[in-house]
């Protein structure tokens, strides 16, 4: 056995090392442990490795809460007491806007972070029978497979839908359907719980009859998806269940469908978006982007200071759903327009008209073709970026201040995911010096 010391963790939650001109990535461990390994996959430059034995245990180390961690693949920092876990990620953060963008910014935001247990509201169960292990189950892949965790609760599901997993796996496990049900898309709001069930094949009389009852002693409704996206539909009861979250800050409430996209943590959702408004710091003269809106999560709540706000998506029928959303919110100055922003250019660009400032929040992919197609003679004020990868933020923030003369104010880390080594962060850049910076944007927030 080799001993090794740990020093620092990786994007996914690793412990990282160096050994004979290798790193070495050690499931597990954490940053000052010291600990014997045994490598499981090695490759030229780098080996992944679990822990054998444990010589010097970090004082930040604590007892997971959950049975399941370490086996299943939905947590992987457990194991981290919390404070340190939101550190981790802030350093995960700048390490990657210095080695991938050589940025740093002038300010470190304080960290968005709220309650680590039961705050996910949206979750995918995989499902799947298996005889062997007794019939059906119900629950997360277990770590680096596609096999099913045998779970009967999960700590970071709101306890109303953890304990639904057990009396899914009986009621389902009856079914004649129950090999044709690969998973369960979980939606939890104030209004009503909602469970989307894909079936590869239609149910018979007496699974509908099993469901039905199943839907009325949880008190969820149910939904069935035999298809695409475009294919779910109620199914008990049948009129269906009507979604919102709220943005209170902001007097909105957003109304959304099970299939429609929307952050897992409502919580945290609403102090990221007023961290978003606060550095954005709208104005009613001012015309700004919101690039990537879906349904208007950031649109609606800009367009409450005054100023015109024009949200853009790829998708038309999201585009007609933030419509929705601003007509139910009484909300006349946002508008919404379909463009395809992974094609964008200059000229393209050019064609939106002008605008005073930007906000920006794309998948994991980022916004290389949006930022690359700004002009530089006439870059918008003030830009917020919110990202769900630190290497792409990293990415785009070398274009944005190497390129295109912006300065990164301030950067910091939002802890949507607890447990879990997914790191999402907000930017603020701006192009002009003697503009102020985010701590006195921010005043008594930071």
């Amino acid at each position: 056995m080799k001993a090794i010391r740990i020093e620092s963790l990786d994007h996914e939650g690793r412990g990282v090392a160096h050994q004979e001109g290798k790193a070495v990535f050690v499931d597990g461990a954490l940053p000052g442990e010291e600990v014997e390994y045994s490598v499981f996959k090695k490759k030229p430059k780098v080996d992944f490795a679990n822990i054998s034995k444990m010589l010097r245990e970090s004082p930040y180390r604590v007892k997971p809460k959950c049975p399941n961690f370490g086996a299943c693949g939905g947590c992987s920092m457990q194991h981290l007491e919390a404070s340190a876990q939101v550190a981790s990620k802030q350093r995960v953060l700048e390490d990657a806007l210095w080695h991938i963008g050589r940025v740093k910014p002038l300010l470190v935001l304080p960290a968005i972070h709220g309650p680590y247990w039961e705050y996910r509201r949206r979750a995918r169960l995989s499902v799947r029978y298996v005889e062997k292990k007794g019939g059906l189950l119900v629950g997360f892949n277990e770590k680096r497979t596609r096999y099913v965790m045998d779970m009967d609760r999960c700590e970071v599901l709101p306890a109303r839908i953890s304990k639904l997993i057990p009396l899914l796996r009986k009621t389902l496990g009856e079914l004649s359907i129950r090999a044709k049900i690969p998973q369960i898309e979980v939606v939890a709001t104030d209004q009503a719980d909602v469970l989307v069930m894909r079936v590869l094949d239609a149910p018979t009389p007496a699974d509908e009859k099993a469901l039905r009852e199943f839907a009325e002693e949880n008190s969820v409704h149910l939904y069935l998806q035999p298809g695409g996206q475009d294919t779910i539909r109620p199914f008990h009861p049948e009129a269906g269940a009507s979604l919102s979250y709220s943005l209170p800050e902001f007097a909105i409430e957003m109304p959304f469908r099970p299939s429609d996209f929307t952050q897992v943590n409502f919580s945290i959702n609403r102090a990221m978006v007023k961290r978003a408004v606060s550095l954005l710091a709208p104005h009613p003269t001012e015309r700004i982007a919101d690039f990537f809106c879906g349904l208007g999560n950031f649109t609606l709540p800009i367009a409450r200071s005054g100023a015109t706000v024009v949200g853009f998506e790829g998708s038309e029928t999201l585009v007609e759903r933030a419509r929705e959303n601003a007509q139910a919110n009484g909300i006349l100055n946002a508008s919404f327009l379909a463009a395809d922003l992974f094609r964008m250019n200059r000229e393209k660009f050019a064609e939106l008209g002008g605008f005073d400032k930007m906000l920006i929040d794309p998948p994991r992919a980022g916004a290389q073709e949006l930022v690359e197609s700004i002009d530089e003679k006439e870059t918008p004020e003030r830009i917020v970026y919110v990202s769900c990868d630190p290497a792409t933020l990293a990415r785009d923030a070398g274009i944005l201040v190497h390129r295109k003369g912006y300065t990164l104010q301030a950067a910091g880390v939002i802890n949507m995911f607890p447990h879990t080594s997914h790191v999402e962060s907000i930017a603020l850049f701006t192009n002009r010096p003697e503009h102020a910076g985010a701590r006195e944007m921010l005043g008594s927030e930071i």
